[in-house]
């Protein structure tokens, strides 16, 4: 602080002229005063922890849904296509009126023509049409249906076959039957043994005046036209439907539609 010297009459504080130094040879700038930053904490560990609890949310989440799904019985997408079996074994229950077709879907010949005798022999259903299927290397034999109500009946009739399993499918409404009987090639039910004896017979020639009987089937040829004759109907059986043709209208007629004798 300046003070008042003797003989002077400049005033206590006031400013005083000092040699130039080289502290007034600082070089100016804008700044004034300096600003510091002060470092705000980083909270790593917070995000982490929120981060892992959201996975674990998520996470038990999922489960949870595919629980719930596999209880009600399935996951999206896991759906049966084409035939299915059914859910629960019905019981077998022997119809000897339910319509049934036999389709040989091996290279054995007169397969179902000898299945179609010993069903009707032993009344295990009543027999529309037996023949060829529309493939000879079948691997798989089953017995068909279509409408749940036959699902007994199908049992029964695979039961007496060999036990054969039952499906319900809609592939086979063209034979009109409740029942279709499919055969391939791991068929080992009745019928094998009585294929081989119709095969013998069929060799022969028949007699003069005799008619002329197909070896699949069993049912005798027209000798007019060589179509098959149904032998309930006495019609001639179309050959792409298998059904009989009513000789009034020249159409096919569905057998389930046919009055009973």
């Amino acid at each position: 602080m300046a003070q008042k010297t003797e003989g002077t009459t400049e005033p206590r504080g006031a400013r005083q002229d000092y040699p130039e130094d080289r502290f007034d040879r600082v070089p100016r700038s804008g700044r004034v005063g300096a600003h510091r930053f002060t470092a705000q904490p980083r909270y790593v560990s917070q995000y982490l922890i929120a981060a892992l609890l959201g996975f674990a949310l998520l996470t038990a989440a999922g489960i949870g849904f595919v629980i719930a799904i596999d209880k009600a019985g399935q996951l999206p997408g896991d759906r049966p296509k084409g035939t299915s079996s059914t859910a629960q074994t019905p019981d077998a229950v022997l119809d000897p009126e339910a319509t049934v077709a036999v389709l040989n879907g091996t290279e054995t010949t007169n397969l179902a023509a000898a299945l179609d005798q010993i069903i009707t022999q032993e009344q295990w259903g009543t027999i529309l049409f037996s023949g060829s299927a529309s493939a000879s290397d079948v691997q798989i034999s089953a017995v068909f249906y279509s409408d749940e109500a036959d699902a007994s009946a199908a049992a029964g009739l695979a039961a007496k076959l060999g036990g054969l399993s039952t499906y319900q499918a809609d592939e086979y409404q063209e034979y009109g039957s409740q029942l279709v009987v499919l055969l391939g090639a791991d068929y080992a039910g009745p019928g094998i043994e009585e294929a081989k004896n119709l095969d013998g017979a069929g060799s022969e020639e028949p007699a003069e005046g005799e008619p002329q009987i197909d070896p699949e089937t069993g049912y005798e040829i027209d000798p007019e036209t060589g179509l098959l004759i149904d032998p309930a109907t006495g019609w001639l059986i179309d050959p792409v439907t298998g059904w009989p043709v009513d000789p009034a209208t020249g159409m096919a007629v569905d057998p389930a539609t046919l009055p009973a004798e």
